[in-house]
């Protein structure tokens, strides 16, 4: 069972070493909390405000055993895992917890229970893995009489696999590692890792727009998805009968990314591939962060592209490789021609100004690149602040994106009295342009939560300011809700909530997010 407090499993938890916890002491004042973290019991849980028959009605729809009201279930379905929910749960904050846990275990239990929701006007927050860092998981609970945690986590089956076609179906509540596991049984993989693989799900991928780590390989998930099934309080809506169609808009492009506001997901096709016959990481060397930006552009505009590239910017690349200079390039190889695209992205990173630096810096990131989330947790327990931001632009807009989102964070905590260390990497690319992705690191001022929240504000007026979206891949939640706002426009807003107002009349599907 994962960490209710922090990120997955307690056995595989870091420690900070000495000399870490010294040099965050020594360059960034960070002082052991004041406060340790508070045990489950002592978390401060407001009674459920669910009435008794609404929590008969919905044991109806799923049976009494998969309806929960305890403290525990509902603690461990609260909220996500951004710093900020870690930092409130550590504080024994769970004021926004669910009223309920229900787990229905097939679609037609999902329609069940939404019906019942619209009828008593109970908000439904869909949960997969619950690994949200921005708020997708805390509705707004304002004029509902409760809200419930729709967990589908018993809905984790491989439904079919067509080898012909390449594709699979499954329900939403599949893990990552679990899809892995059901699909290696067939021959064929996913193969996409994001940094929450070990917890997150198959619906959340899709609601989210999730984007894995071998993205340049096998794209983003929603680039992924042939067909979805999903659950309205209105009825069920089918989608994806053909590879492409002309017959009009693509309306799986309404779910994907809608974070539960619009349905709930209850099937995914998904195109898989056969399980590759090599895997080779290897690390690159760049003298600068522009020239390195440079390289990946030209892998992703002309060939030939790897299954994996990703860039750390001087001061990441310095914190990670024990003060190296310069950047460090992870590029990743995958299928059956290892050998031929190597050569050729090789070639490439050469005349870019590239150096070979060995397999060994792509084993070590292979073999630790689901660490992250546990670094943080004990970034926490040391006392510092340690969060991340993600965002994407054009190629030619990319410097100037890079220079305002660093700057706004380097600036806005220092005026707080909490230097940072800002680190950045390019994780994914694409013909036009690419992704950022920072993390910050400080000492925790007084209150925390504010300081970050004060920081993330920064940070989106710049990134909206550059030109850049809001967020890649991180989702909009509540934290981007009012930026992405701005990004799309009010018409765009409008349109949005015409179409849940067709699909979710009464509202109750994850009030507050994406759409407010």
């Amino acid at each position: 069972m994962s960490l209710w407090y922090g990120w997955g499993d307690p056995a595989n938890a870091l420690v900070l070493p000495p000399h870490v916890a010294a040099l965050l002491d020594q360059a960034l004042g960070v002082r052991p909390p004041a406060s340790p973290v508070v045990s489950l019991d002592a978390v401060r849980l407001p009674p459920s405000s669910l009435a008794p028959d609404i929590v008969a009605e919905l044991a109806d729809c799923v049976s009494a055993e998969h309806v929960r009201v305890g403290a525990e279930d509902r603690v461990r379905h609260t909220r996500g895992k951004s710093t900020v929910d870690l930092l409130r749960l550590r504080a024994g904050e769970a004021d926004d917890a669910p009223d309920a846990v229900v787990l229905p275990g097939t679609h037609e239990e999902v329609e069940a229970v939404l019906q019942v929701c619209a009828e008593h006007r109970v908000a439904v927050v869909p949960y997969g893995g619950g690994t949200s860092v921005v708020g997708g998981l805390a509705p707004a609970r304002s004029g509902f009489s409760g809200v419930v945690a729709l967990d589908l986590g018993r809905m984790d089956r491989l439904i079919s696999v067509d080898p012909v076609s390449r594709l699979a179906v499954f329900e939403p509540g599949v893990r990552a590692p679990a899809a892995e596991r059901l699909l290696a049984d067939h021959g064929f993989s996913l193969g996409h890792y994001p940094q929450s693989f070990e917890y997150a799900s198959i619906g959340g991928f899709a609601s989210t727009r999730s984007s894995g780590q071998f993205s340049a390989g096998y794209g983003r998930f929603d680039e992924m998805v042939a067909g979805l099934r999903v659950a309205t309080p209105v009825g069920t809506v089918e989608l994806g009968r053909a590879p492409r169609s002309a017959a009009g808009p693509d309306l799986r492009q309404l779910f994907l990314g809608s974070e539960g506001t619009l349905g709930v997901i209850t099937a995914v096709t998904v195109r898989v591939h056969p399980t590759p016959a090599e895997q080779i990481c290897e690390g690159w060397s760049f003298s600068s962060f522009a020239d390195g930006t440079t390289a990946l552009r030209r892998l992703a505009q002309d060939g030939p592209l790897p299954t994996m590239v990703r860039l750390s910017d001087e001061y990441e690349t310095a914190v990670g490789s024990a003060g190296a200079g310069g950047c460090v390039a992870v590029v990743g190889y995958e299928g059956s021609s290892v050998a031929q695209v190597r050569a050729g992205a090789g070639r490439v990173l050469r005349d870019a100004g590239g150096s070979p630096i060995g397999e060994g810096v792509g084993e070590e990131w292979m073999r630790t690149r689901f660490q992250a989330p546990y670094l943080r947790d004990a970034l926490l327990n040391a006392g510092a602040l340690a969060e991340t931001v993600e965002t994407a632009t054009f190629w030619s807009a990319l410097p100037a994106l890079y220079d305002a989102v660093r700057s706004s964070l380097m600036d806005a905590l220092t005026l707080h009295g909490t230097p940072p260390i800002v680190l950045c990497h390019v994780s994914h690319v694409y013909s036009a342009g690419a992704s950022l992705y920072l993390t910050v690191v400080c000492a925790q001022a007084a209150d925390p939560v504010a300081q970050w929240q004060m920081a993330k504000e920064a940070a989106n007026r710049a990134i909206l300011d550059a030109g850049g979206t809001i967020t890649h891949h991180h989702a909009v939640g509540t934290d981007h809700a009012s930026g992405f706002a701005e990004e799309i426009g009010p018409l765009g807003i409008e349109a949005l909530k015409a179409v849940k107002q067709r699909l979710d009349p009464t509202g109750i599907l994850n009030p507050g997010v994406l759409v407010g």
